[in-house]
């Protein structure tokens, strides 16, 4: 199974993909680790690549698709991979689709991970990281036994300065930007899964599961009906070629055996043929004229019978059509305005989604007005109650010090 998985900081792409490579026994491919193993081992694409980096520069599309080809042709992928990281826009989703065709191993299923805006802010804004052996937690979701010790080797936990509220809006911004056309690209081909991102982890992994399940069945079944057709193929060609054959076999034969016919038995034919002419032209006329009736006849049950199957025939196509089998067939790209009218349609219909949740924040958020609009009222009106107190004390020590 070639997978892809999409999805924005936070969605738990990381998680999920080690589960899978559990499952299924499939490498998974990070665009990261190919950068630092390259570089590490000195290759000529991780020489290019350090210059880039060491220039501060992103490293281009070709250099980071010559590494994964690299990858891709190791023997651990051939049951399949798990791309993550890659694509992040569309130019490196069609020249990756490109790529894939010429290496014969086209994509099957690209798996996006859909989670909610504000659960990616408080995923992001509340992970604590442990120094020692790397372990995530969550102020909000997963928080630790013991406040900023790891529960599981006790080391020190700390929170990443870039984890913050702005920087974490800019990265979700651009992510966004980038990724809402790749998800588009891959919907016009047919290959998007949508999975549900919210929630615990084993649901999440079954959802992802049940997606790639359903894919592989459907890949099974296309192939068993192609391979149905070319059995069928195969087999009315023999029937149709049969009697030709058997026909040159026959005259092959029958050659050999001419040649080998004497002179005698030639003149012997001969004389009976002269002897019989006479008999035979009489009864070649009747024969004839017999035949050429016999031929009318057969013709006129032939032409009606053909009629009658016909009308029959036109009468069921009219009725009933028989589908079509579905062929594997190569879809050309997407164009530019597909890619944008799908663009749209998602947003339309994402739009239409966050209505219910903008419908619930606007009353919450009215609720909340309230209550404050109460608070204050309240807190005036105790206020004015302070006022009075002070100025009956003040009024009191008056009094006090014109006794004094």
């Amino acid at each position: 199974m070639r997978l892809v998985l999409l999805g924005a900081p936070g969605s738990g792409k990381g998680t999920q993909a080690k589960r899978l490579v559990e499952r299924y026994g499939i490498p998974q491919i990070s665009t990261g680790d190919l950068l630092r193993e390259a570089v590490s081992k000195g290759t000529e694409l991780g020489k290019a690549a350090k210059q880039y980096m060491d220039a501060g520069q992103l490293v281009p599309d070709e250099v980071v698709l010559g590494m994964i080809r690299e990858r891709l042709s190791r023997p651990d992928t051939a049951k399949g991979f798990i791309l993550d990281g890659f694509p992040r826009n569309l130019p490196q989703a069609e020249a990756l689709d490109h790529m894939l065709d010429e290496m014969k191993q086209p994509l099957d299923l690209a798996i996006l991970i859909d989670v909610d805006y504000d659960v990616l802010m408080q995923r992001l804004t509340g992970r604590l990281t442990c120094e020692n052996c790397g372990a995530v937690f969550n102020i909000y979701t997963n928080p630790p036994r013991q406040d900023h010790i790891c529960d599981f080797c006790g080391g020190k936990l700390h929170h990443r300065a870039d984890d913050n509220e702005e920087t974490i809006s800019n990265r979700l911004k651009v992510y966004d930007q980038q990724t809402r056309p790749v998800i588009a690209y891959y919907e016009m081909e047919g290959k998007l899964a949508r999975i549900n991102g919210e929630g615990e982890i084993d649901e999440i992994f079954q959802r992802i599961v049940e997606a790639i399940e359903s894919r592989l069945k459907a890949g099974s079944e296309q192939s068993a009906g192609e391979a149905r057709e070319t059995k069928a193929s195969a087999a009315t060609r023999p029937a149709s070629e049969g009697p030709a054959t058997r026909k040159a076999v026959k005259k092959k034969t029958a050659a050999p055996r001419a040649a080998a016919t004497s002179s005698a038995t030639k003149k012997a034919a001969k004389k009976k043929a002269t002897a019989k002419k006479g008999t035979a032209k009489k009864s070649a006329v009747k024969k004839s004229t017999q035949k050429k009736a016999v031929r009318k006849k057969v013709a006129a049950k032939k032409g009606a019978t053909k009629k009658a199957v016909t009308r029959k025939t036109a009468a069921k196509k009219a009725t009933r059509k028989t589908p079509a089998r579905k062929k594997a067939v190569r879809r050309s790209p997407p164009s530019l305005q597909q890619i944008l009218r799908a663009v749209e349609q998602t947003v339309n219909r994402e739009i239409r989604e966050m209505e219910p949740q903008l419908e619930q924040s606007a009353r919450e958020t009215a609720r909340l007005l309230a209550r404050i609009s109460r608070a204050e009222q309240q807190g005036e009106r105790r206020v004015a109650r302070a006022e009075e107190k002070v100025q009956r004390l003040m009024e009191r020590l008056r009094r006090l010090q014109g006794k004094g």
